[in-house]
């Protein structure tokens, strides 16, 4: 008796437990829809304003340009690592960690000086427990981000970089190519790297228009604008995978609740056979008894 009650008690614990995650897996499934649209919105943007880049930037302008300037010798980087606010969503914080650790690796291998600058609480309390010193982290980044979230984060390294307090800027975020496929990846904001034109054509192309205002005008505006975008498509990648890495992590532990149910309900069965079948014995060999 005591075992069967014991089983009816597990069984109630995993029919919460499937309620619960299945809540959360639809729940990830509405927010990744929303995240995958604001992802495929931004992503034409970026694509067009790194075109326009590449075609008004010239190898001679790099010297003019803070943000376009190449130090000698990397001595000082920040690495920005992206990280979620929450958990239940299977491995997705932990990669993104592994990922920023190896990088800060290599660059320490290299003589260079790492600021770690962490978004996320998960990142956040990782670092923290292992006393591994930050330069600055935030948890007021929902997973709705927006340019101003974007621009509040990278202008104060845009303005250490012209100043030559750093020498480079890294940014670790998720990249999502679907809600199954989230790998971590590194991306160097700074300094400027244009994108390189597909083809000689395209880039003889670029030198055809008629600019106003000038070049030189345009790109003032349009480098600090390039790093906030690339910081905000990080921004809204990273948030599109964290859903889809949690929707993937509450379907896995429903249907594990499923099957455990299936074997619970099995054995209580049994049990339960079990217990009824002693008990017709025992009436049974009393009534014998009484014979």
């Amino acid at each position: 008796m005591a075992k069967t009650r014991e089983i009816r008690r597990r069984i109630r614990s995993v029919e919460n437990t499937r309620q619960i995650t299945r809540t959360m897996e639809m729940v990830a499934t509405s927010k990744l829809r929303r995240s995958t649209e604001r992802v495929h919105a931004a992503r034409p943007y970026a694509e067009s304003l790194g075109e326009v880049i590449g075609r008004l930037v010239d190898p001679k302008l790099r010297e003019r340009y803070a943000l376009l300037r190449r130090p000698e010798s990397i001595r000082r980087a920040a690495v920005v690592l992206l990280t979620a606010n929450r958990g239940l969503a299977g491995a997705f914080n932990s990669n993104l960690i592994r990922e920023a650790i190896q990088l800060m690796e290599r660059l320490e291998r290299d003589e260079v000086e790492v600021d770690l600058h962490l978004i996320g609480k998960k990142g956040i309390d990782y670092f923290r427990y292992r006393d591994i010193p930050m330069a600055s982290e935030r948890t007021d980044i929902t997973d709705r981000p927006t340019a101003e979230d974007a621009a509040s984060i990278v202008d104060p390294l845009i303005e250490a970089f012209e100043a030559g307090e750093v020498d480079a800027v890294y940014v670790v975020y998720a990249q999502f190519r679907s809600a199954l496929s989230t790998p971590p990846a590194v991306n160097k904001i700074l300094p400027v790297e244009p994108p390189k034109a597909e083809s000689e054509e395209e880039s003889e192309v670029g030198t055809e228009y008629i600019l106003s205002p000038s070049g030189d005008e345009i790109l003032d505006r349009l480098l600090p604008l390039y790093v906030r975008n690339s910081v905000y498509r990080s921004l809204v990648e990273t948030a599109a995978a964290e859903q889809g890495a949690r929707r993937t992590a509450m379907k896995n532990a429903t249907d594990n609740a499923g099957e455990m149910l299936d074997l619970l309900r099995r054995s209580y069965n049994r049990a339960r056979q079990a217990q009824i079948t002693q008990e017709i014995a025992e009436i049974v060999g009393g009534a014998a008894a009484l014979e």
